[in-house]
């Protein structure tokens, strides 16, 4: 290396390049989670004025910037750099203090240039700056965005991110390029939508089950309620995972989500929250006012349990309780079917136990015994989570059993014999749930670990063949 290259400078951006997320966004989600009404008033206060807003959002939302996802490629880079002596500077549109703290994390140089809260040093504001300190083409610059095309060409080195036709494009121009890995796929996004999760939403059918209304003209509109539940479900999860970005992070297995380790942009997140939340509330009003209300009323009440309530012990396995009986609700909604007042009973504790498995699974499959991040659960708790699995257990044994004595069971089940003969395999099958997640040998949610747990199917389906026994559907389906 001659001694002009170990003198010039490598300078980075920050937001895409070094991190694999944007700190201005990152603020405003955890200020979000943190502190809602400062961080909307900073944001309708500030929303024309970029730097007086990256300053605002800073000062309210302190970010864990240890646990920021850092670029490979750029990390390799740097590594480089500081092995041939070259400084390390951070040049960003972030906000000044942000950009400091990250710069001293790193171990890079103390001078850095970024947002002051009357600047906003992005694009050509950026490149003057840079140009003014070290001269054209005093400087590498790395970066990945189309902000970052004005700063450039006034390098000696432009090193591109991601960004295949700027580099193309830099090259064809006659300036020294270097591309670096970066940048996101469809696939990644497809990821964050948990799409293994819709199977959840089978429930919606419950209520043609028990009705016996196995009709396309019921059929095919709970099918369609079923892909905006879906829809509904993964735009909440969009902002599930948002808002607990630090708590992710410091999980054993959750760090790995899009958001969380970068491998999806957070504006990328946001947009296909607006695009999955206006298919699911255009489907709902498709379907009829009841089922876009239920609809509505899910998608409100999963916001306020990514807000709040999941932070609330006990509130929170309620609140899940809630969202999965609301589900069957829809199901009626969706199919125009009377659900009756003993299912909705009936399910509810049998959500209440699956709810307190959850999060019996994750603390036994905690590597501490400190609470467990975002929620207020600790291993002390699994004792009582266990006791209430129980009562959840015999409390949906006992309704059913209610219900099979009751004038509409005895109408629907006539050999009343054969519903009692189901609840052997029914008990069964939620004794072992509950005891798969106290020996943590279940997936994080039950719902998704029962419908992939074949022997668990198995009982289920004994449970529901007895049922359509009792309610002589075998003899009408197939004579006899």
């Amino acid at each position: 290396m001659t001694d002009a290259q170990q003198a010039r400078p490598l300078v980075l951006d920050v937001d895409g390049t070094l991190l694999r997320t944007d700190l201005l966004f990152e603020g405003f989600w955890a200020g979000l989670a943190k502190a809602p009404r400062a961080t909307l008033g900073a944001a309708l206060t500030h929303l024309g004025d970029r730097a007086a807003l990256k300053a605002e959002i800073a000062r309210v939302a302190a970010l864990r910037l240890d646990l920021m996802p850092v670029t490979p490629s750029v990390a390799r880079l740097i590594d480089e750099a500081k092995a041939e002596g070259r400084e390390v500077i951070l040049a960003s549109a972030s906000d000044e203090a942000q950009v400091r703290a990250l710069a001293e994390q790193q171990g890079l140089s103390p001078r850095v240039f970024a947002s002051d809260g009357q600047t906003n040093l992005k694009a050509g504001a950026k490149a003057r700056t840079l140009v003014a300190e070290f001269g054209e083409g005093g400087f590498d610059y790395v970066g990945d965005s189309a902000a970052d095309r004005a700063v450039w060409p006034h390098a000696h080195t432009a090193y591109v991110v991601g960004d295949a036709k700027a580099a193309s494009e830099l090259s064809a121009a006659g300036q020294p390029v270097v591309e670096l890995e970066g940048g996101w796929t469809l696939r990644r996004l497809i990821k964050a939508l948990r799409p293994h999760q819709w199977v959840k939403n089978v429930l919606l059918l419950l209520p043609l089950i028990a009705s016996h209304r196995f009709d396309l003209a019921t059929l095919v509109p709970i099918l369609l309620g079923i892909v905006a539940f879906s829809a509904a479900a993964s735009s909440i999860y969009i902002i599930n995972d948002l808002l607990d970005l630090e708590a992710d992070r410091r999980h054993p297995t959750k760090f790995k989500r899009p958001f969380a380790s970068g491998d999806v942009p957070i504006p990328v997140g946001m947009a296909a929250f607006v695009a999955l939340a206006t298919l699911a509330l255009g489907l709902g009003a498709a379907l009829n006012p009841g089922f876009f209300g239920v609809v509505l009323f899910y998608m409100l009440l999963s916001l306020a349990y990514s807000l709040k309530l999941k932070r609330m012990r006990w509130v929170d396995i309620a609140t899940l309780a809630s969202l999965y009986t609301i589900r069957v609700v829809a199901g009626a909604a969706a199919g125009q079917v009377d659900v009756s007042i003993y299912m909705l009973i009936f399910i509810f504790p049998v959500f209440i136990a699956l709810g307190c498995v959850k999060r019996l699974t994750e603390l036994t499959l905690a590597t501490g015994d400190e609470r467990l991040p975002g929620r207020g659960y600790g291993r002390a708790d699994r004792g009582d989570l266990l006791n209430v699995a129980g009562i959840g257990v015999v409390g949906a044994l006992v309704i059913f059993f209610l219900y099979s004595v009751s004038d509409q069971g005895r109408v629907l089940y006539p050999d009343t014999w054969l519903l009692w003969l189901a609840m052997v395999p029914m008990g069964w099958w939620l004794i072992r749930m509950v005891a798969l997640g106290w020996f943590g040998k279940q997936d994080y949610d039950p719902i998704v670990f029962a419908l992939k747990d074949k022997l668990g199917l198995g009982i289920l389906m004994i449970t529901l063949s007895l049922m359509f026994w009792a309610a002589g559907l075998w003899a009408q389906w197939f004579g006899g």
